[in-house]
Parts: structure tokens; sequence; C-alpha cells
């Protein structure tokens, strides 16, 4: 399973951010949450600190371009396979970052992909 963390994440039942943290759960793929405010997502804490956790397969955006550039070391740091940008998340400074770093930054809506099979 692809541990995710989703950037953005929130408690707001109607914010895509948890939609996907629940469909990732019901998927079986451990999830870690890094959001503005605290909060809970099927009894898992929304930090509100970035954290180095181990293992990162995947880094879900769901943060407006415009404050992705103080998360550019903290998610790079991490060594994930690849970034999701979601909808209206797109960067293309970010993503060429990434691609230096063989990152794969991938244009493509979570909630999609999972329920495609292309997650």
């Amino acid at each position: 399973m692809k541990r995710t963390l989703i950037i953005g994440a929130s408690a707001n039942p109607s914010r895509y951010s948890f939609l996907a943290a629940r469909k990732l759960n019901s998927l079986d793929h451990p999830v870690v949450l890094l959001g503005r405010r605290k909060g809970l997502v099927d009894d898992q804490e929304i930090h509100v600190e970035p954290i180095i956790w181990e293992d990162i397969d995947t880094v879900t955006l769901y943060i407006n371009p415009s404050i992705q550039p103080s998360y550019y070391d903290y998610i790079i740091s991490l060594n994930p396979k690849r970034v999701i940008f979601n909808p209206g998340t797109e960067n293309q400074e970010f993503e060429n970052m990434l691609v230096a770093k063989n990152i794969v930054p991938v244009e493509a809506c979570t909630l999609v992909m999972l329920s495609t099979g292309q997650y």
C-alpha cells in the first residue's frame, strides 16, 4: 500500500481533502494528514506542523500554489516517489524542482485516480 501524506487536510466533510483521506483509508492506504487547523478524519489527527514521516510514497496537494513555496523543501526532504497536484494546485515551478530530484509530479485528481484504479 502507498503511504500518503495529504497536505491541506481538513476535517470538513465537504472538502476534497477530507473525501480523499476517507477513500484512501477505505482502500487500506496508510494516510498522514497535515493541515492549517487541528481536527480528525476517521479518528486520524490532522497535524498543523510538518513532521518528517518515514516511507512516504505519495504526497497529494490540496493547497493553493501561492503557499506551496513554504512546503518545497519539506516535501522534497520526504523523498516521495510522486507528488499529486490536484485540480487548482498545479505549479510548474515546483513540478520542475521535483523532476530535478527524481520525484514524479502528477497533475490529476486523487479521488478520480482512486476510483479508476490508477492510484
